[in-house]
């Protein structure tokens, strides 16, 4: 930089300090004073931490409060609360049990009180507590594994499968980093052979649960034949876009590029139908299959214009049925579906309602963005649902927020058609 530039940004550095000090006290004193000690000691313990207040001593020479603690037989934390507050929190213990932690009061001047020793009984960690409501079932070419985080910490499920080459030795199979309420997820493309799946938690402070082992029987499933899928128009089924390129077909005709499925609406002149949405098509599988999940491709564009925006499913309902499709108008909103697994008056079976994940914050897009919307979205179906053979994809709200049309890619339907 020349130094005539320079100059002048050294003089803003300068201003910018002076304000800084304005807004501040000084973090420096040539006062050595040591100061007193915090007083009125109080502790409310929580899960894996507590919340500890205090009365602190009359000075104006504070900077800040600070706690030394142990959280399990090998890390020791430090938190520092400031002169503005009465209370300071410490957490990541693994246990509950007692704890001792140290308050130091620190002066401007960098000089330490005294140390105040309280003692605190952490309630159980939310890492153990997730540990103890993690539970395994086999599910469509792996395993199911569901659980609670009832303090809604963030905690990291670790999956394992024992190494069949090195014994006493685990490979990790996945790391699932959650802090719902309710916690449900699948492992998948693993055989049918019996595998000894094993799990464990660990939060943030690296506190790691006891490990859960199961031996689990991953249930069979193919990707059903595509070949065998076809068109079945009911009378209210949406029309496809009529250019002939955007026909129903396309969704299974292993072509990922911008030959897609696009609706027209409205759906058919009826005077029964003044509606147009949502909307809805109907198909054939050509094979009755219990079904595990599918996959979702979307409509990319040019330059990646359609990515998270235009006419992509948002959300939407999957329908099916075994026996020979009955048409009939869907229930237009998800506050008028039967249950999942129960029948529409049509005999409709209830596949579930999806939602497609929302647009990232990035703007623009990364190159990891486009990248997942390039991989297809992967959406998991209840285990507990009958064997269908007819399908009705029912759109109910679309990324871009058209009501007027939606589009499509391709669509993989995975299941046990035996």
């Amino acid at each position: 930089m020349p130094l005539k530039q320079f100059i002048p940004f050294l003089c803003l550095l300068a201003v910018l300090s002076c304000q800084k000090s304005d807004n501040y006290n000084e973090a420096a004193s040539t006062d050595k004073t040591k100061p007193g000690v915090v007083t009125n000691v109080k502790v409310v313990n929580f899960n894996g931490g507590a919340y500890i207040t205090y009365t602190l001593p009359n000075s104006q020479n504070i900077l800040y409060v600070q706690a030394n603690y142990p959280i399990n037989n090998t890390t020791t934390r430090q938190t520092k609360s400031s002169y503005y507050s009465d209370s300071i929190t410490v957490q990541g213990f693994a246990q509950s049990q007692d704890y001792q932690v140290t308050l130091y009061v620190v002066s401007r001047a960098n000089v330490q009180s005294d140390p105040v020793v309280v003692t605190v009984h952490p309630l159980t960690p939310p890492y153990q507590l997730v540990a103890r409501t993690l539970a395994m079932q086999p599910d469509f070419g792996g395993v199911a594994i569901s659980g609670a985080d009832s303090t809604r910490s963030p905690v990291t499920i670790v999956a394992l499968l024992p190494n069949s080459i090195i014994a006493g030795k685990d490979v990790v199979q996945n790391e699932y980093t959650t802090n719902n309420l309710a916690i449900q997820y699948s492992l998948r493309g693993y055989d049918t052979m019996p595998k000894k799946f094993g799990l464990y938690v660990i939060d943030p402070y690296n506190n790691i649960s006891d490990t859960l082992w199961q031996t689990i029987n991953p249930l069979y499933e193919i990707p059903l034949p595509k070949s065998l899928f076809k068109p079945y128009v009911l009378p209210t089924d949406v029309l496809a876009y009529q250019n002939g390129y955007f026909n129903l077909t396309n969704l299974w005709d292993g072509n990922y590029g911008e030959y897609c499925y696009n609706t027209q609406q409205p759906i058919l002149p009826s005077a029964a139908k003044s509606y147009i949405w949502p909307a809805w098509f109907t198909f054939d599988m050509g094979v009755t299959a219990k079904l595990s999940r599918y996959m979702v491709w979307d409509r990319v564009g040019g330059n990646n214009e359609f990515i998270w925006t235009s006419g992509a499913p948002q959300t939407w309902i999957m329908w099916g049925r075994a026996d020979v499709p009955q048409d009939e108008l869907m229930p237009s909103d998800t506050s008028q579906l039967p249950a999942l697994g129960q029948k529409t008056p049509g005999g409709w079976i209830n596949l579930g309602v999806f939602n497609a994940p929302a647009r990232p914050a990035d703007n623009p897009l990364t190159n990891a963005d486009i990248t997942t919307w390039l991989n297809g979205f992967n959406f998991s179906e209840s285990i507990t649902l009958p064997k269908v053979r007819y399908i009705r994809f029912e759109c109910l709200q679309t990324m871009g927020g058209t009501d007027n049309y939606f589009n499509m890619n391709e669509i993989t339907i995975y299941g046990n058609p035996n």
